[in-house]
């Protein structure tokens, strides 16, 4: 039976330990200057060795970015980016332009290529084409449907991975130009200004100043923003497809969210073990709590409908949860606590902890570093709070936030 990878993204080291802990199977990161997620934390050339070296101490892969695509200016830096890497070794170079790929092959000889998303695959034709060159993998456009993906499937020998989880581009697979003519910096160089969900309304020639709504709100809309990706209901059709890696987006979101997704698909792809593939109702709603558009299945089935898409910018982004800390190291009777929010003493609070899901536990008593007794902490402090069995180190606390009535549903079925 095929138990897919699970790969999670890594935008720095705080987010790096995050995946690893919640059960990633692989992690995938960036420098800045290489990496379409210029905007994220991503990591100085040291801080790189560091992470190879952590995530293989935890006896996992990490893959790393340079898909860019890059002008003449960029090919002497990524020469001897490529020279550092292949003296780091990671386990993959994931990379979407020929002229890169060729150069790859000839200096980190020894690390396998995976071409990335932006290469645009979407027939078996030119899967075969990055096979005989010598690709391992082939991160495949989110545009394919599972049957598509079957017959490319039935072509070719060398590693499938697809995109299950976070946000949707408007363009095929990222090749986008939007962010460049209005804001002068390219989504294709790592610098989107994600253009495609700002708030946009129609003005006639003759009427400068009158402004229409392209949907029924009086605020303008989000006329191109798709709801997120979510694949979680589906991960047995992409099992069968012949997917060897589920590839989770979110190299600029925060660690609630990664802690949250990555733990929620780590107990999904293990229950591919057993079929039928049963559908677990908490893992929805686990994946509501940190922030996203809504959910959708994009272009798995068929084209997306209208139904895929925020229309409504006051709904475009909610959550259930906030962050309020990460938990430090934990003795027997005190946890300690990083903080990344406000606390105070009586909050009630959750424990992304295995066993522990959705269960609240009220916050009696708080220590400072100095052992002092405090009321409440803030964001950046370290306090100790009482232990609760089945918490670890590295584990997240969350905060349950009022839920407004006009919230919509998160279904539990998405098709």
């Amino acid at each position: 039976m095929n138990i897919p990878e699970l790969l999670a993204p890594a935008g720095n080291h705080e987010k790096l330990v995050t995946a690893v802990h919640y059960g990633a199977d692989a992690v995938y990161m960036g420098l800045s200057g290489f990496s379409l997620r210029a905007k994220a934390d991503n990591f100085t050339e040291e801080a790189l060795r560091q992470a190879v070296a952590y995530v293989r101490s935890s006896g996992k892969k990490v893959y790393i970015t340079i898909n860019i695509f890059p002008h003449n200016r960029d090919i002497h830096l990524i020469t001897d980016h490529l020279k550092l890497l292949n003296e780091i070794s990671p386990d993959a170079l994931i990379i979407s332009d020929p002229g890169v790929f060729e150069i790859a092959t000839e200096i980190a000889t020894g690390v396998p290529i995976h071409v990335s998303t932006q290469a645009n695959i979407t027939n078996y034709s030119a899967a075969r084409f990055w096979e005989k060159m010598g690709a391992k993998r082939l991160v495949l456009a989110r545009e394919l449907s599972i049957e598509e993906i079957k017959e490319i499937r039935d072509h070719v020998s060398l590693e499938l991975e697809c995109f299950v989880h976070g946000s949707m581009c408007i363009s095929y697979s990222g090749r986008c130009y939007m962010s460049s003519f209005l804001n002068n910096r390219s989504g294709n160089r790592g610098e989107c200004t994600n253009t495609c969900r700002w708030t946009y309304r129609l003005m006639e020639e003759s009427r400068p100043g009158e402004f229409f709504p392209v949907y029924e709100n009086d605020r303008g809309t989000y006329v191109m923003s798709s709801r997120d990706l979510c694949m979680i209901e589906h991960l047995d059709k992409l099992a069968d497809a012949g997917v060897n890696s589920f590839k989770i987006e979110g190299r600029m979101k925060g660690i609630n969210y990664v802690a949250g997704v990555v733990k929620t698909y780590r107990e999904a792809v293990d229950s591919l073990n057993e079929r039928p593939f049963k559908i677990k109702d908490h893992w929805m709603q686990e994946l509501s709590m940190s922030s996203n558009r809504g959910y959708t299945t994009g272009m798995f089935f068929g084209r997306q409908d209208d139904s895929g898409y925020s229309h409504n910018d006051n709904r475009a982004y909610r959550m259930s949860h906030e962050l309020v800390g990460v938990v430090l190291s934990v003795s027997e009777d005190k946890t300690f606590v990083s903080l990344r929010n406000n606390l105070n003493k009586g909050d009630k609070v959750e424990f992304l902890s295995a066993g522990l899901e959705n269960r609240t536990f009220s916050v009696t008593e708080m220590h400072d570093e100095a052992g002092q007794p405090v009321d409440s902490g803030r964001n950046e402090n370290i306090v100790s709070i009482p232990s609760i069995p089945g918490v670890r180190e590295h584990d997240l606390i969350r905060r349950p936030l009022g839920k407004s009535k006009d919230e919509p549903h998160i279904p539990q079925r998405l098709k």
